[in-house]
């Protein structure tokens, strides 16, 4: 048994998660399938440029060829490492005219979460896929009129959530799914850095700042995805250490789920506590992820015996090669709009949660 077990985990590795639905609308993209597609970052910020442009250099499916910035220093640095021509290149006035490039078959929205209902509909106007970074938004209304601008213009919306492209996430998914060891009991996710930083958008309220947005979101797909439900009830509670520095959001976010089978989950997101981690109790065993949530490879162990340990080169890179497949295979989005839509939706209920001192249903 144990070795059907470790078996059942190995496959996991080489096996593509899926969501449990269907994109209404499937869209062929503007460019032959044996041609690279061509992204437009949006925001040339530390994720774009210490992560997602140095990823897109490993793909296979995917090219840099445009950049949109309201930074024009920023411009000729860029163009210089990247190659980028001076037809690619847009700042947020003249955004929208990036319909008419056909060099550019996808945007990718890298901005601060308040700007990117904003942007991710603009961009689904000019009839370019989108891409946005998480969290999706910072209210459900916005990412269901996201979702909405994405199928009005067909064209495809993908969240930018690395970890679920990655073999490891999706090993524990498929524990999960196929339940080897019994009902999921209870779960323990965690997420959270030290941030040092004083007057940066994550510590201000109108850009969507606040942990449980930013972190948050890892801690609670490790609840979902663990279980494969979506908690029907939550209750939350925030603080903070540094109020000097966080008045406007909270620093820590501790909050408890319960889903429709009864499993349980315990969960924490912080800016002022680093932990990355979680565990899962089923009926006859137990899972463990740490890190569970780290750029530089996540890995885990089950009760037994089995190590969860797949190595990939970049999460970013697996990424944007699984959406460009998508795109250009008509193929469904392993992480669509309706995915981040669902996290937004327990974010909203910890923050009504923690604002009210009550259990909230969702």
């Amino acid at each position: 048994m144990k070795n059907q077990r470790r078996e059942f985990i190995q496959k996991a590795g080489v096996i593509a998660a899926s969501t449990a639905f269907l994109p209404n609308v499937l869209f062929s993209a503007t460019r032959p399938k044996n041609e690279k597609l061509g992204i437009a970052l949006v925001g040339l910020g530390y994720y774009s440029t210490d992560l997602l442009a140095p990823a897109l250099q490993l793909t296979q499916h995917c090219e840099l060829k445009g950049i949109v910035t309201g930074s024009p220093e920023k411009i000729p640095v860029w163009q210089e490492k990247y190659g980028i021509e001076d037809k690619n290149v847009y700042d947020y006035q003249n955004f929208d005219t990036i319909a008419d490039n056909p060099d550019i078959d996808v945007i990718y929205v890298v901005l601060p979460p308040s700007m990117h209902a904003e942007y991710s509909i603009r961009a689904s106007k000019t009839g370019k896929h989108v891409w946005c970074e998480k969290p999706m938004a910072p209210t459900v209304a916005e990412c269901e009129a996201m979702i909405k601008a994405a199928k009005d213009n067909k064209v495809t919306l993908a969240i930018g959530y690395r970890c679920q492209h990655d073999p490891n996430i999706q090993a524990y998914m498929k524990v999960g799914k196929d339940l080897p060891f019994g009902k999921v009991k209870m779960v323990t996710s965690a997420a959270g850095y030290f941030d040092r930083r004083t007057n940066h958008w994550k510590q201000m309220k109108n850009m969507g700042g606040g942990c449980t947005g930013d972190m948050g979101v890892y801690a609670i797909q490790g609840a979902r995805l663990a279980t494969r439900e979506e908690p029907v009830s939550v209750t939350a509670q925030s603080s903070t250490t540094r109020p000097e520095i966080y008045h406007e959001v909270e620093e820590t976010m501790m909050f408890q789920l319960e889903f429709p089978s009864g499993a349980r989950a315990a969960c924490q997101t912080s800016f002022g506590i680093n932990m990355n981690y979680l565990q899962v109790s089923y009926e006859n065993g137990w899972l463990k992820m740490q890190p569970h949530s780290s750029y530089n490879g996540n890995n885990g162990s089950i009760s037994d015996g089995t190590i969860i340990n797949f190595t990939i080169e970049s999460q970013q890179a697996r990424q944007m090669d699984d959406d460009a497949r998508a795109i250009m295979n008509n193929a469904p989005l392993m992480v669509p709009g309706e995915e981040g839509l669902r996290d937004i939706r327990v974010v909203e209920a910890i923050y009504k949660s923690a604002a009210k001192d009550c259990e909230v249903r969702i």
